[in-house]
């Protein structure tokens, strides 16, 4: 009798591939879940640390002048999603609506804020092809000379978009929207968790160069030795980034870049994580 024929049929890739995994979401308290929820549908035990807490600027003063007079600009720019939160609630506070906008060309630095835009009923005419600043610039660069550019923006951030554009021959005014702080209460969360013997964080996320200084921060005396003392509380612990801009902040502050997504977004970050452990 001729013996049958066995076929080995190889397994379906599992569903849960961070199973087993701790992983640090950093984000702010109130938009969290947005990098928890996937990381839990894929099996990671999530610890929700964050590293931010956004607060509004000393004074309004600034952003509530230029939109009152927001006739005179032919551009508005926003880099966040926590700009345009601040942006409606400043409109709101002064009675504005979305007719005193519709003559302005909008720029958002990536599809979160260019949603959170829409939301708020602005028209998005530009969101380049990378999240970054530098993007912004090179989309605008040849439409700007001789225009009047309202960027909305963080109190500490990168220059790039506004001193580039003044090159290109744009007037811009850059206001503040809102602040970053450390919040002080993650301090003890943060030790606690890496100094856990029996599980350490697999990985720690970072969606922004404020939660890096800030992870910075809290985690040490910045008078103490900060490279050797990193490298000692995190053997074995990769570091995420959701792209270059965070990376480089990461490097120059003496920290490693273990995972780095590819599309700078938060489904982006999920996916180089998941990539990461493969």
């Amino acid at each position: 009798m001729k013996k049958k024929e066995t076929h080995t049929v190889s397994s379906p890739a599992p569903s849960r591939p961070l199973a087993g995994k701790r992983i640090v979401v950093s984000r702010a308290r109130d938009q969290a879940e947005a990098l928890s929820f996937p990381l839990r549908e894929l099996g990671a035990e999530v610890l929700e640390i964050p590293f931010i807490e956004i607060r509004p600027p000393a004074s309004f003063q600034a952003l509530d002048d230029a939109l009152l007079q927001i006739s005179d600009y032919d551009w508005l720019i926003l880099t966040s999603v926590n700009g345009v939160k601040a942006l409606a609630g400043r409109i709101q506070r002064l009675g504005l609506d979305a007719l005193n906008f519709v003559h302005l060309k909008v720029a958002a630095i990536g599809p979160a804020t260019e949603q959170a835009l829409e939301a708020e009923q602005f028209q998005v005419d530009v969101v380049p092809d990378k999240y970054v600043a530098e993007a912004v610039v090179s989309s605008l660069r040849g439409q700007v000379k001789g225009q009047r550019i309202l960027l909305v923006r963080a109190k500490i951030a990168r220059d790039v978009i506004p001193q580039e554009l003044r090159r290109a021959g744009a007037v811009v005014t850059v206001v503040e929207a809102y602040e970053t702080v450390a919040p002080e209460a993650s301090r003890n969360r943060l030790w606690a968790a890496l100094q856990d013997s029996g599980k350490k964080p697999d990985v720690i996320t970072f969606t922004s160069s404020s939660t890096v200084r800030n992870f910075v921060s809290l985690l040490l005396d910045l008078k103490a030795d900060r490279e050797s003392a990193s490298a000692a509380i995190l053997e074995g612990v990769k570091l995420a980034s959701i792209g270059p801009v965070t990376s480089t902040t990461l490097r120059h502050l003496g920290l490693p870049v273990d995972i780095e997504a590819h599309e700078y977004t938060v489904p982006g970050l999920v996916r180089a994580i998941v990539a990461a452990f493969s």
